[in-house]
């Protein structure tokens, strides 16, 4: 076959091919396109339906939901118009009331208009008598000077030293016989009351101090506590409250404050730091810490069992945490809470021998000194700071004068205020209670005497009993014994007023007339 002809007739086989190829495709390509056009029409109508569906659903419960809402609303509607009368019917009410007290308020003031100017009327004639008088007075003045030749004021001397004169022996016997009346029915009593409490109580004393020594078992201690270039003192100092003394004194080292908290707390760090040896800033801020908690623990354990021992209950825990401080403080070489605690036992002892109420009488007693606990904090003195701790708590009124009063600031007003007051100079002033430098005591002494001595007519005095009593022996021919009663006084007032001491002084008078002979 000729070869060009074969090339034609492939070639013509492959366009046939082609062409046929391409038919075919063509027809599937159509089939399949009509198939998914009538899928796809089948598809829109039942998304259609169930479009229709939901949206029929939805406006049901939309329907449902507005009719739900409409019926909460008229509901709450109608609750607040109900709440709306109601504040309604209470403003009418009130706006009555005030209607009505408006009207008994204007109807007073009316009254108080008539009486306002009535009284202005008797005013003014009281004024135009008064006038009337004065003149008269005036005139019988100058009739009664040109009759007497004196003058107002030289007959008011006159008159006045006269009465003096004649009453002053009178005016000193009604005195003494008022007061020995006042001593028959009170004095025994008294007497009875106060031995009976102080044999039913005795308590030991301590030694009152502003510093602690710690001791040191060499004095290489000294340069540690002290460290490089004063860092260690310094932080000590600042971290405790304290001032440290280091001098020469050998293996001693003395704690300086007035506060007896942070005096403890010191004590109680430098003890453990040189006990331990590791002396540095980090150490110190931790032991510090560390006996600062025992302390306040401490200081709320004492006042727990100051309570438990008068057998008071229901005292606030704070204000027990502020009574155990007292642990730490002083009075004159006397343990403020030991004596705080004997006071409160005195008071209860004698409350019980009155009748009254034990418990009440415990608590005051207890209290009186608290605010000594908070006086070198704070500043106002013990009692005016104690009182207000005592309001603070709660404490009854009572227990709030007591301590208020007990040093004469503001007046007794109750019976137990008084036995406070009387225990707490019984617990002081009690032998071996106090103790006082003997500088204090001579000079305590012989300014006793001195004012003693300075009375017209003395012939001596004794300060006796340690300074609690002063005899005054006066001259007979010169004081008679109604003057030796007014000397008495004067001299009692003059004592409270100049000097400053412990518990009471007696004063005591004493006139002597001795008749003396000789038979031979």
């Amino acid at each position: 076959m000729d070869p060009v002809l074969a090339i034609v007739l492939i070639c013509v086989a492959l366009l046939l091919g082609i062409l046929g190829t391409f038919f075919v495709m063509q027809f599937v390509t159509n089939g399949k396109v009509k198939s998914a056009e009538k899928s796809s029409k089948q598809i829109v109508r039942d998304a259609e339906i169930k479009a229709e569906r939901i949206t029929k659903n939805a406006e049901i419960d939309a329907k449902q939901t507005a009719f739900e809402m409409k019926q909460n609303a008229q509901n709450e509607i109608r609750q607040m118009k109900q709440e709306i009368q109601l504040a309604q019917n209470k403003l009418d009410a009130r706006e009555e009331a005030i209607d009505a007290r408006d009207n008994a308020l204007v109807q007073k003031e009316n009254a108080l208009d008539r009486k306002s100017e009535t009284l202005s009327q008797k005013i003014e004639a009281n004024d135009r008598k008064s006038e009337e008088l004065d003149k008269k007075i005036d005139a019988i003045i100058s009739e009664l000077e040109k009759v007497s030749g004196m003058s107002v004021k030289e007959a008011h001397d006159e008159i006045m030293a006269r009465v003096e004169s004649k009453m002053s022996t009178e005016i000193a016997a009604y005195i003494k016989n008022a007061e020995d009346e006042a001593k028959d029915t009170a004095e025994a009593k008294a007497r009875d009351l106060l031995a009976l409490a102080c044999d039913k109580y005795a308590q030991d004393v301590t030694t009152e101090r502003s510093v602690a020594v710690i001791a040191l078992p060499t004095d290489e201690l000294k340069g540690r506590i002290i460290g490089r270039e004063g860092r260690n003192i310094r932080v000590l100092e600042s971290t405790l409250g304290v001032d440290l003394v280091i001098d020469d004194t050998p293996e001693v080292i003395t704690i300086s404050c007035f506060n007896p908290i942070r005096r403890e707390i010191a004590r109680r760090t430098m003890e453990a730091l040189v006990k331990d040896g590791r002396i540095q800033p980090g150490r110190i801020e931790e032991i510090a810490a560390k006996f600062k908690g025992e302390v306040e623990n401490d200081c709320q354990k004492a006042g727990v069992d100051a309570a438990n021992k008068l057998g008071l209950p229901r005292i606030n825990r704070e204000l027990l945490a502020v009574l155990g401080k007292l642990k730490y403080r002083t009075s004159y070489g006397q343990n403020v809470l030991q004596h705080s605690i004997e006071v409160g036992y005195l008071t209860g002892i004698m409350a019980a021998e009155l009748g009254l109420d034990q418990n009440l009488a415990r608590r005051a007693g207890l209290l009186h000194d608290i605010g000594k606990a908070i006086d070198f904090e704070q500043e106002g003195s013990h009692a005016s700071l104690g009182a207000e701790l005592a309001r603070k708590y709660g404490e009854p009124d009572v227990v709030v004068n007591s301590i208020e009063g007990h040093h004469g600031d503001v007046p007794l007003k109750s019976v137990i205020s008084h036995l406070v007051v009387a225990a707490d100079t019984l617990s002081a002033a009690r032998p071996g209670a106090r103790s006082e430098t003997l500088e204090t005591y001579t000079k305590r002494i012989t300014q006793l005497e001195e004012i003693a001595k300075g009375y017209d007519g003395v012939q001596q005095a004794y300060a006796m009993q340690a300074g609690r009593e002063i005899r005054v022996m006066v001259i007979p021919e010169r004081v008679s014994d109604a003057e030796a009663v007014r000397m008495a006084q004067q001299l009692r007032e003059q004592i409270e007023t100049t000097m400053t001491y412990p518990g009471q002084i007696k004063v005591s008078v004493i006139r002597e007339y001795r008749a003396n002979e000789l038979a031979k």
